[in-house]
Formats: C-alpha cells, structure tokens, sequence
C-alpha cells in the first residue's frame, strides 16, 4: 500500500466511515461560512523541507471543493518534519485549520502552531513553546481542527510546525484551510512581505529543494 491522502483501510476508513454514498458537496456551506481563502497571501506562501517545490503553497491554494483531489500533495524531504509559513492580508480571529492527511504512516501526528512569526527554522519551532500544539488524527477526513479562540485574536500569519508522523519516512498532507473572522489593516502594514526563502547562512534548511524555494516564488 502506498502512502498518499486518498487511501483508505480494508474495512472503508477511520472509524469504518466509508465515502461511498457520501456526497462531499453537501458540507460546503458551513465550510465556507468562515472561510479565509480569500484572504490568505499565496505569493508569500513558504514551505521548507518540502521535496517538490511550491508543493505548500499549492494546497493552500486548493479550494474546499477541490479538498479530495488526490494531487497536489505535499511531501516531506529529508526527514518527516515540515515548517509552513502562511500569512494573511490582513489580521485575523482564527477559529480553525482544516488539514486532510491520510490513515497512513505518512499522516502527520504532532502540529505545533505559531502566530505572527516569521522568523522560524526547524530548531527554533522544536525549542520553543507553539501556540498551541495538537496531536492529529490518523485518518483521511478532513480534519476541523479547532484553536483556543482567545490565543487566535489578532493573527497575521501562521506557522505550522508538523514534529513528527505516525512512523513513515516522510509526512504528506493534501489539503491545508482556515476558517475564522478577517479584518483589513487599518493602513498599510509594514511587514506584509516576508522572506521567501530561509537563508542557508541564518537558518537550518532541510533538502536542496527548500534552498531554491526563494527563486521559485510568483512563478
């Protein structure tokens, strides 16, 4: 058996949910009720230790109608661990992320997530407090994964941290959203450019293909 999102187990699934006769079309008004896909900065997207480049960015950039497709997906490189950077248009009250996975040993396990910070590696996401830290399911739902509201007020960007997986060489996710309440800047923020790419010299960059991410951006 392969590892990709849209496998399932013998039995149809977790829990022995199965998806046949499920119409997946009719969860998408509450979905999108709060959705913030609109307001979600794509071009300064970030990924690192991912093995295809602009992978990150391009299930973000899945819509919630597109949430089963099986590709794009995101895979890890050199180990199982990713770091995902994602900012907003504006400030946010987050209410929840939604991640589809899989029941696999790829599904990531440990989420640790932070706000407003667009400074992390690898060995500053390990060592320093999240946010808040979840630990995820194995299945291939789509996960609601809901935040601690009052720690989620005032979010300009958002860095997923994925620790660790349920035992397989390399973590996949195939869809990543946000649900939640946005506000317009009040002015033009100063900080809505981030920086494209961790830089060798300043950071711990996993796999070659997370050090050409800067030269892939907006392309």
């Amino acid at each position: 058996m392969s590892n990709h999102c849209h496998d399932e187990h013998d039995d149809g699934g977790h829990g022995g949910h199965s998806h046949e006769g499920h119409d997946h079309s009719d969860d998408i008004t509450p979905a999108l009720q709060y959705s913030l896909y609109q307001h979600v900065n794509f071009d300064d997207i970030t990924t690192l230790n991912e093995a295809n480049s602009g992978a990150g960015k391009a299930i973000v950039k899945k819509t919630w109608a597109e949430r089963m497709n099986e590709q794009p997906e995101l895979e890890s490189d050199a180990d199982e661990q990713l770091l995902m950077h994602i900012p907003f248009t504006g400030q946010v009250k987050l209410h929840s992320i939604l991640l589809r996975t899989s029941n696999s040993e790829s599904a990531p396990k440990t989420l640790k997530v932070f706000i407003n910070r667009d400074d992390l590696d690898f060995g500053a996401a390990s060592d320093l407090r999240p946010t808040q830290e979840f630990q995820l399911s194995q299945t291939s739902e789509v996960q609601d994964i809901a935040v601690k509201r009052a720690l989620f007020g005032k979010v300009q960007n958002l860095t997923l941290f994925v620790e660790d997986n349920y035992g397989g060489d390399v973590s996949r996710i195939c869809y990543a959203g946000f649900k939640g309440d946005w506000m317009q800047f009040g002015k033009a923020p100063t900080n809505i450019l981030y920086e494209a790419a961790a830089n060798p010299s300043d950071h711990k960059v996993k796999g070659t293909n997370s050090k050409q991410m800067g030269s892939n951006i907006g392309q």
